[in-house]
C-alpha cells in the first residue's frame, strides 16, 4: 500500500497521476455520453459523437485554456481510440444500457470524480495557483457534459437548477489539493478522497433533494436595514436639533 503521508509535498506535486487514471476517466466519461445517446435513439455517429465528446471534451477545454504541456486527447495514443470504441460497442450491444438502471446515474458522478481529479492534478503539476486548479478541475469534470449539451440544443446542465453537479467537482477538486498541498498526503490518497467526496456528496444531495438556488434576489433584503438605519440617522438628527434649539 502507498505511504499515507510524504516528507515533501512540492515534489510529489511535480509528479502526475498515472496514465490508467487519465484512461479510465475517458472510457467512464465516454459511457455517460452513449447513454445519453441511447435515450435520444441517435445513429452511430451520434454514439460515437456523444463518447467523443464527454469522454475528452472536459480535457480539451482545460488543455485550451491552460496551454501548457501537450493536448492529453492528441497525444495519448489510447483516448480517442478508446472513447470512440466505447460508443461503437455500445451502439452495437446496447441492450446493457438498458439494464443498467441506476448504474447511469453513478457511471455520470463518477465521471465528474475522475475528471475532476485529473484536471486539478495536471494543473498541480504545472504549478497553477490555487485557484487555477480548483477551475481546472471544476471545467475537466462538467466540461464534456457541458459541450454535450450544447451540441444536443439543450441549456448546460451545470447552468440549471440541479442537486449539486459543479458544486461537487469543486468540493472533490479542493479536497484532492488541500490533501496533496497542504495535508502532505500522497496522491494516491488524495485521489481517492478526491473521488470520496464528489460521489458522497451528490448522492447525498440526490437522497436528501439538496439543490442549487436560483430565482434568488436579497435586494429586498439588503435595502430594508439600509432604510431602518437611514431612518434612525434621521430621526436622531431631528432630535438633536431639536434638542439645540431648546436650548
Amino acid at each position: 500500500m502507498p505511504e499515507i503521508f510524504t516528507s515533501s509535498s512540492p515534489e510529489l506535486a511535480a509528479v502526475s497521476l498515472p496514465a490508467w487514471v487519465d484512461l479510465m476517466s475517458v472510457i467512464v466519461g465516454s459511457a455517460t455520453g452513449i447513454a445519453v445517446a441511447r435515450a435520444r435513439h441517435l445513429d452511430a455517429v451520434g454514439f460515437v459523437g456523444l463518447a467523443l465528446l464527454c469522454g475528452l471534451g472536459g480535457g480539451l477545454i482545460r488543455d485550451v485554456m491552460m496551454q501548457v504541456g501537450s493536448v492529453y486527447m492528441l497525444d495519448s495514443p489510447f483516448a480517442i481510440p478508446a472513447s470512440a470504441a466505447t460508443g461503437l460497442l455500445a451502439f452495437l450491444f446496447p441492450r446493457p444500457l438498458d439494464r443498467a438502471g441506476s448504474l447511469l446515474e453513478w457511471l455520470d458522478i463518477a465521471a465528474v470524480a475522475l475528471f475532476a481529479l485529473v484536471g486539478c492534478d495536471k494543473a498541480l503539476v504545472n504549478d497553477l495557483l490555487p485557484a487555477s486548479c480548483l477551475l481546472m478541475g471544476v471545467i475537466t469534470g462538467v466540461g464534456g457534459g457541458m459541450l454535450r449539451d450544447v451540441f444536443l440544443g439543450d441549456v448546460p446542465r451545470i447552468f440549471q437548477r440541479s442537486n449539486l453537479y459543479a458544486v461537487c467537482a469543486l468540493a472533490g477538486s479542493a479536497a484532492y489539493w488541500c490533501a496533496v498541498v497542504l495535508g502532505h498526503v500522497s496522491k494516491f490518497w488524495g485521489a481517492l478522497l478526491c473521488v470520496a467526496v464528489t460521489i458522497g456528496l451528490r448522492r447525498w444531495s440526490l437522497h436528501f433533494n439538496v439543490q442549487t438556488p436560483a430565482d434568488v434576489d436579497l435586494g429586498p433584503r439588503v435595502a430594508a436595514p439600509v432604510r431602518r438605519a437611514a431612518r434612525r440617522v434621521r430621526v436622531t438628527r431631528w432630535r438633536a436639533t431639536r434638542r439645540g434649539r431648546h436650548s
